[in-house]
């Protein structure tokens, strides 16, 4: 049944991947170095975070539709949760790696994209949590035939 409340989570996260493409980790009010020549670090920028945030959000998208599996739902939310730990990683080793060029005559802010994969993270986790609280009915119900 698609119309479950995981679902909704499972939406939300996709959602959050998409966004990914919109909001810049950090920005800065100069171009400086090959990140932030356009004055924005984003996903965009590096064709693994892109891949990344590409991988997860399909992946969100296919997990609502393994309903009828759903030890294997809960498996790609794992990943998902995993595929947002590494956009959070890769996306900071990058910069700081980009960075230490820049000296300190480039003021850079962080920007709203940072934040975005840990709420990924807790919107997976919550569609785990009622996947998991969905399987645990489904099991007692077989118990009681």
């Amino acid at each position: 049944m698609i119309q479950r409340i995981q679902t909704i989570f499972l939406i939300l996260a996709a959602a959050t991947f998409i966004v990914l493409f919109y909001l810049p980790f950090a920005t800065t009010d100069v171009a400086a170095g090959e990140m932030l020549n356009d004055q924005a670090y984003t996903v965009e920028d590096h064709l693994l975070l892109g891949g990344l945030c590409l991988l997860g959000g399909i992946l969100s998208l296919v997990a609502i539709f393994l309903y009828k599996n759903r030890p294997l739902q809960m498996r790609l939310g794992y990943i998902i949760i995993i595929a947002a730990i590494f956009i959070i990683l890769v996306a900071i080793g990058l910069f700081i790696n980009e960075s230490q060029g820049y000296g300190n005559n480039v003021n850079i802010s962080t920007g709203f994209g940072i934040g975005i994969p840990l709420l990924t993270i807790i919107l997976v986790a919550v569609a785990n949590r009622f996947i998991k609280k969905d399987e645990k009915t489904v099991r007692s119900m077989d118990r009681l035939r």
